[in-house]
């Protein structure tokens, strides 16, 4: 499944935005789906997180009760709504779909299928 990732962009502090995340098949519904981050200089990390069934949702400390995930299955996407961004949120966004189970879903290793990225900039 290809992944296209888009939404980024700059935002204060304090501010909002809302990633998208457009998958290429309706088979997408089959994967659990992720996203990651990588600030300049950092590895990449786990942002959030959601279930095939949408049953459950996982968020890095760092974000929880800012970040929400949500999927639309009827029209493939996967959405990252980031409220209260903080300027170190600043990092590339990464969505990712996979057939990742509970013990791999927050890591790197659950997710085969990547998105291009979408740069999210957090001023200050």
């Amino acid at each position: 499944v290809q992944l296209q990732a888009s939404g980024g962009g700059l935002v204060q502090a304090g501010g909002s935005l809302r990633l998208s995340c457009a998958a290429s098949e309706r088979t997408y519904s089959q994967y659990a789906m992720g996203w990651f981050r990588q600030a300049p200089g950092k590895e990449r990390e786990f942002v959030a997180a959601l279930t095939r069934n949408s049953g459950s949702t996982y968020y890095a400390h760092s974000v929880k009760g800012r970040f929400a995930i949500s999927r639309d299955n009827a029209k493939n996407t996967v959405y990252l709504q980031m409220n209260s961004l903080k300027p170190e949120d600043t990092a590339v966004y990464y969505c990712a779909a996979g057939r990742a189970i509970t013990s791999t879903i927050t890591t790197i290793r659950g997710y085969n299928n990547w998105g291009q990225g979408t740069l999210v900039t957090v001023s200050s």
